[in-house]
Parts: structure tokens; sequence; C-alpha cells
């Protein structure tokens, strides 16, 4: 099996830039990509504070966390990714843009580097015929904030090789995440049903059942969740949480239909956390503002 040394990341986003931390501070070399050069400025400043935040609580030595952030380097081209020995995609959940970078990644990368998506939805099995080895793809789904969330879904897609999918799960291990296997369904195991609670919760704000803080209040002390549906939802991003709706809708019927609330709050563009307006509002530190009814759309 291939040892692992340098981790390819396409993408600077939310998720790209978690994962790089990740693999960072697990002293892997990360070359981290996307066709945004301000993303890529950005994707830097948020590591390098996060990495601040992580040494100031006594969870990195300050050694640890300057060697972690010279491990990262940003470039402008996938043609860095000839060196890579594993590559994770993380774009848009759009399957035309997610062909588009794997038929680049198939024809510059070793044929014996696994090609990993971070797709949280979509099938893997699609976002493989792209490459010319199929074999060679398989599922990497962290969650967000990568530095926090334990697990890592790994999804065999109909072609996806054993030692694709073992090396995989070797590398979440030494990235430190706990893992489960699973077979290639849409939505997976985790996002099909937090995408039936975020859903849900936008039906019952919409009927009036309860204010955003008294559900998620409901859910977190009456269920044990960790985050309200909301949180979380502002957290992940009301588009992305779209898109995999309307996918699930697609692909396993009715009871995913997106809550038309919900299906407001995008095209008012209130996507969460990301544009400082979801369901909730944030100050510029990101902090939350506390809700106001008024601010549920009609």
């Amino acid at each position: 099996m291939r040892e692992i040394h340098r981790i390819g990341i396409v993408g600077a986003g939310v998720m790209g830039r978690g994962i790089a931390y990740q693999a960072a501070i697990s002293r892997f070399s990360v070359v981290l990509y996307d066709v945004q050069s301000e993303v890529l400025e950005n994707a830097v400043k948020q590591i390098a504070s996060l990495i601040k935040r992580q040494v100031e609580k006594g969870a990195l030595s300050p050694e640890w966390g300057e060697e972690a952030l010279t491990r990262i380097e940003t470039v402008d081209s996938l043609e860095s990714f000839r060196d890579c020995d594993f590559v994770i995609e993380a774009v848009v959940e759009d399957l035309e843009i997610k062909h588009h970078v794997f038929r680049q990644l198939d024809a510059i990368c070793d044929g014996e580097v696994v090609l990993a998506t971070n797709t949280s939805a979509k099938s893997v099995t699609e976002i493989a015929s792209a490459a010319s080895d199929p074999s060679r793809v398989c599922g990497m789904h962290f969650f967000n904030p990568v530095h926090r969330m334990k697990l890592v879904e790994v999804v065999r897609g109909l072609q996806s090789a054993d030692w694709a999918v073992e090396q995989t799960e070797k590398l979440a291990w030494q990235l430190g995440k706990e893992v489960v296997c699973i077979n290639e369904r849409p939505g997976f195991a985790t996002s099909r049903i937090s995408a039936l609670v975020g859903n849900e919760a936008f039906y019952m704000l919409m009927e009036g059942v309860g204010s955003p803080e008294e559900i998620d209040r409901a859910i977190k002390l009456g269920l044990n969740y960790p985050m309200g549906p909301f949180e979380l939802g502002d957290l992940v991003g009301w588009d992305t949480r779209l898109k995999v709706l309307e996918y699930l809708h697609k692909t396993l019927g009715e009871k995913f239909r997106p809550c038309p609330l919900l299906v407001q709050y995008v095209k008012a563009g209130r996507l969460g956390r990301k544009t400082g307006w979801g369901v909730y509002r944030y100050d510029e530190q990101g902090r939350r503002i506390p809700y106001k009814e008024e601010e549920v759309a009609k």
C-alpha cells in the first residue's frame, strides 16, 4: 500500500480548509487548490486563526502550530498535484463541476493515487465515472467543523477497489478520526438523517410550532443532540443543505421535498454564518445575535 506523505485538496472553502488544517496538524504536507485566489488567501488566514486559537487553548504547542502552517502550500494549478500521494476533492455539490475536476485529476495523478470525494450526498459511482479508472475513487465524507467532528464516512462506490477503500480508511485514522465504511446509497448514513431533521425543523418553523431557539433547545435537551437543527444548518450553509435535499428528493422520494420556507431563505441569500444571516444573525466575529421573531421569511 502506498505511503501517504503529501495530500492534495481541491477546494479551499469551509470543508477544504478544515481538511487542510487537520492534515497539517497531523504532520502531512498539504497542497491546497482553489479556482479563486481570494478564497485561497482567506483559507490560509482562517487556518492560521484556528491554529492560534488551538495554541491558546493548549490543544497545540506553539511549535506544533507553527510547523503545521508551514506544511500548507497553496497552488493555482492542479498540475501541482502530480507528486501527491492522495487527493481529496471538496468542491461544491455540483456533479458537472466534480466531473470536470475528476477528469483533470485522473490525467494528472499517478494511477496508484486514491481520488476521494468529500461529497455529503452525491453518488460516488457517478462522480467516479469521470475517471478512466473508477476503481480508485471512493467517498471520504468529513463533517463540519472538521477539527471538532470525530467521524469520517468512507463510502464505497459500485467500482471502488478494496485497496482504495483501505487506503482511505487508513488515512482517516491517521488524521485522528473514527471511521465507518458504508456502501453507497443516496445520502449515505448521516446526510440522509440530518437532511430530514433540518427540513422538518423548517416545516415546524413555518407552521409556528415554536421559535428557532425554542426548537433548537428542544432538540438539544430532549434528544441529546449537541447542536440544534437551525444552529447546524447555519453552520453548514442552507444552500448546501438545499442541494442535498433536492438530490434526495429526486432519488428517494417525496419525504425529502424541501420545505418552501427553506427555499425562500436560500433565495433571499440567508445561507447561514458565511453570509452573516441564516436562521440566526451573526456579527463580524461570527457571534450569534439574539433572534427576533420578525426575521422569519413570509
